[in-house]
């Protein structure tokens, strides 16, 4: 069993790995991409306070939501706003303060800048001035989401990633069916007070057996992941009014065929395990012949799939 850290044992390591992370190379003339905490605000990395606090400027979204955050950080930088409706001239404004040498942060309301969020103008300028762009990696809800619901696997590592979903019924449909054909998870931001009608259309366009994952208040108190048949997700939906709350990241499985094969995949290599194992002491022919009677699979099958392995390893 793991024992709690002593608490007088905290300050000290908290001290160790900051003096590391101040004495990495902290570039002026240089934009820093930095990831916010996503509900938690525990969550802001030690490298994110630190170029924050060394910034000159942070650039923000929000600068009430991000105030919020330097202030529970004890950060007393600047902000300046930069959002979709100004994010062209404060790229411009962001590229003179890099060229006289400045170093700015930039950051949304929360998770990455730039990923379904603004940032993605200013950072394309700060490139094409020949300026230097470092990412501040941390916080995002969508790798959150998929960490939590174990969509993706090893043998099926692929998602898209599609933002958020139309606001009308009908544009939502054609994007649902744009996106939910690919051979992947289908992963997706939705709001609170839009989620029902999205999942009607969702189940219109891809039926009632088509699997759903729900991760809403990540991070925070109130955090609630789930997944279920299409079917069952309006009931889900109202058994409880918190649940049109706070902002949903939807997860599609994918198809059921890549499903499938994703099985068989797996199959495949938990019976080459023990084929090979077999291979140390008994004939190939010995070897299909048990193999076929425990797995149902083909004796044909088995047999050559057992040569093959008996070939890779000669």
């Amino acid at each position: 069993m793991t024992e709690n850290v002593p608490l007088q044992e905290v300050p000290d390591a908290w001290t160790r790995v900051s003096e590391r992370v101040d004495a990495q190379s902290w570039p002026t003339q240089t934009l820093y991409v930095v990831a916010t905490p996503i509900g938690n605000l525990g969550d802001l990395t030690l490298r994110a306070w630190q170029a924050l606090s060394r910034a000159d400027v942070i650039a923000a979204e929000d600068t009430r939501a991000t105030r919020i955050l330097l202030d529970a950080w004890g950060i007393s930088t600047p902000l300046m706003a930069s959002h979709r409706h100004n994010e062209q001239s404060s790229a411009i404004n962001i590229v003179e303060r890099l060229q006289a040498g400045q170093r700015v942060a930039l950051v949304s309301d929360a998770g990455a800048p730039a990923v379904s969020d603004p940032g993605s103008v200013v950072v394309q300028a700060v490139r094409a001035a020949g300026l230097r762009v470092i990412p501040l990696p941390g916080p995002s809800a969508v790798i959150a989401a998929l960490m939590a619901t174990g969509v993706t696997t090893d043998a099926s590592p692929g998602y898209v990633f599609a933002g958020f979903a139309p606001t009308k019924s009908q544009a939502r449909q054609r994007w649902m069916r744009q996106w939910s054909t690919l051979p992947a998870a289908l992963v997706f931001y939705e709001a609170p007070h839009r989620i029902a009608a999205s999942m009607q259309d969702l189940q219109t366009v891809m039926g009632p057996t088509r699997l759903v994952a729900f991760a809403r208040e990540l991070t925070k108190r109130f955090e609630e992941v789930a997944t279920m048949p299409l079917a069952e997700v309006q009931n889900w939906l109202s058994q409880g009014a918190h649940r049109e709350q706070g902002e949903y990241v939807v997860i599609l499985h994918p198809p059921e065929s890549v499903a499938d094969e994703q099985a068989e995949i797996e199959q495949a290599a938990g019976v080459d395990v023990w084929l090979e194992a077999l291979l140390e002491t008994m004939s190939v022919r010995d070897i299909a012949r048990i193999a076929a009677r425990v797995t149902g699979q083909s004796r044909d099958a088995l047999y050559a799939r057992t040569l093959a392995l008996k070939a890779k390893k000669a």
